[in-house]
């Protein structure tokens, strides 16, 4: 197939599209990429396989969909204190940007559609082993913006009457190694804390549920989501995790701690932590061949070698979600207060340049 992926540079698609390539797929990514070329690696391997476009899902030119047989929107701002600081922008991005993708594509005849949705739009659940028909009870604007494009997807490919089959991965959180690192992730903060500082913080009290999924296996029922016979995946919305990756945030820094010994576990003088929800998988496991391969101490170690090794920078600012979008959205101010026709330093350089050949 030749699949569009959305947001393709990030932390998932950054895993993704090379999966995909190795399949044979030709894929065609649409991203910002505020984070860097994380795609040079698959750009280099796979050559005009793999079409990168820097465009915004909010105003892309439309007609990249003509040739698209399937698509994966990953796009959106990403976590709760990053969607926090401009929710208007949010709003625009995750809720605005995702609806017009999806309407475009079923107006090019995009046949197969995979949305990244999240377990977080279960916010406060009520039980244990929450169901996709279970309550959902978002308690973030992330959160509620996946509810609404969720059901808008839904809709969308119900009203299509077979032509375009949507289908909504709702993902635990995920963890894991990354060409485009995050350390804004339970697992991957807290070893990362450890590592660094042999001090966990532990929000919230610790006793909220969380269940994870390592990247790989994110990328794998992606896959799955385009490539599985229509019946088992049109109109459907998928938990995509482990029962035995549901974790209380207390105990996976317990868990953290015994991997790397010397490390402390501090409580923060924090308010309870409305989010928290342990959730089935039993539906993906028994509609596709899906069984999640990594655990959450299988994610530990990895990210614990990784550090170990420098295969990765702590402080590499690209890592923080929130600490980039800060970055970008000071750079745009600076260069908007600074600029002359588009330019800071270096016109400023020519025109110095030309006044001391005057003199």
């Amino acid at each position: 197939m030749h699949v569009l992926v959305a947001g393709g540079a990030g932390y998932i698609g950054s895993v993704l599209v090379p999966v995909l390539l190795e399949r044979g797929h030709r894929v065609t990514v649409i991203d910002r990429m505020y984070f860097g070329d994380t795609l040079a690696q698959a750009r280099a391997r796979f050559g005009e396989k793999l079409r990168i476009v820097r465009a915004d899902v909010r105003g892309f030119d439309q007609s990249l969909l003509k040739s698209i047989d399937a698509v994966v929107d990953l796009s959106g701002i990403s976590n709760d204190p990053s969607c926090e600081l401009e929710p208007k922008l949010t709003r625009s991005v995750n809720i605005d940007g995702a609806k017009r993708l999806a309407v475009a594509a079923r107006e090019q005849g995009v046949r197969r559609y995979v949305f990244s949705s999240s377990c977080s739009v279960y916010g406060h659940g009520e039980g244990l082993g929450l169901t996709e028909t279970s309550a959902r009870r978002p308690v973030s604007l992330y959160a509620r913006a996946k509810a609404e494009v969720e059901d808008f997807l839904l809709e969308l490919g119900q009203s299509s009457r077979g032509e375009m089959e949507v289908t909504c991965l709702r993902l635990a959180t995920v963890f894991g190694l990354s060409p485009r690192m995050r350390f804004d992730l339970a697992i991957n903060v807290m070893t990362k804390n450890a590592y660094v500082q042999r001090r966990i913080m532990v929000d919230g009290g610790g006793r909220q549920w969380r269940p994870f999924v390592h990247v790989r296996d994110a990328a794998r029922a992606f896959e799955l989501g385009l490539t599985s016979e229509a019946p088992k995946v049109a109109g459907e919305v998928f938990n995509v995790g482990s029962a035995m990756a549901n974790v209380q945030i207390l105990n996976l820094a317990f868990r953290v701690r015994d991997a790397i010994p010397g490390t402390e576990v501090v409580h923060a003088p924090t308010d309870p932590d409305l989010r928290d929800y342990n959730v089935s998988f039993d539906k993906v496991e028994g509609a596709l061949p899906f069984r999640a391969e990594k655990s959450v101490d299988d994610g530990i170690h990895e990210v614990l070698g990784a550090l170990r090794d420098g295969v990765v920078d702590p402080e590499e600012r690209r890592y923080y979600t929130m600490r980039q979008y800060v970055f970008l959205r000071e750079a745009e101010r600076a260069h908007r207060e600074l600029s002359v026709e588009g330019q800071i330093l270096s016109d400023a350089t020519r025109v110095g340049a030309e006044a001391a050949r005057d003199r």
